[in-house]
């Protein structure tokens, strides 16, 4: 109930002073807010592309390959499970979205200084968005390092 009226308290302060500065011409956001804008959207994005991608590769691997062998499949059915199984990795690491976001904000992630009508400006979605975009990109190219581990275990499958 405290969170509710502190998120409530601040949706009518936001709310003031939208109203307030709908009279008033606001300059765009100068380049240091876009740049928090960005890093305050891009890092959450960091860790979420991180967990999803090291999450997808290591269980889906290894849900295809003991799929796969135990009720010998081919190849395709089992890229075929592996798809479904990635769909269902999907849901459960974006789950963990809320923790990356809430660890985000412990290390000192603080919220863009922008008035309501900055924060609408093409300007700032136009940021916030390349920040989720290029976060999630780099999290995903972070999060393949279980493929360095899946060399080994495949020769010997092959060789079995």
């Amino acid at each position: 109930s405290t969170e509710r009226s502190c998120l409530l308290r601040e949706l009518h302060r936001f709310e003031s002073i939208a109203i307030a500065q709908e009279k008033l011409e606001v300059a765009p956001p100068s380049p240091g807010q876009l740049r928090h804008v960005f890093f305050h959207n891009a890092l959450p994005f960091v860790g979420f592309g991180f967990l999803d991608n090291a999450i997808m590769i290591a269980a889906g691997t290894q849900i295809e390959l003991s799929i796969g062998v135990v009720l010998g499949i081919s190849t395709m059915a089992g890229k075929y499970c592996k798809i479904q199984n990635c769909l269902f990795l999907f849901s459960c690491s974006s789950s963990l979205a809320g923790y990356v976001e809430a660890l985000a904000s412990r290390l000192g992630l603080s919220i863009p200084d922008l008035t309501p009508k900055q924060a609408d400006m093409w300007q700032t979605r136009l940021s916030a968005h390349l920040g989720k975009a290029i976060g999630v990109t780099i999290g995903c190219i972070l999060g393949m390092f279980p493929l360095f581990f899946f060399g080994e275990e495949e020769e010997k499958l092959e060789e079995k």
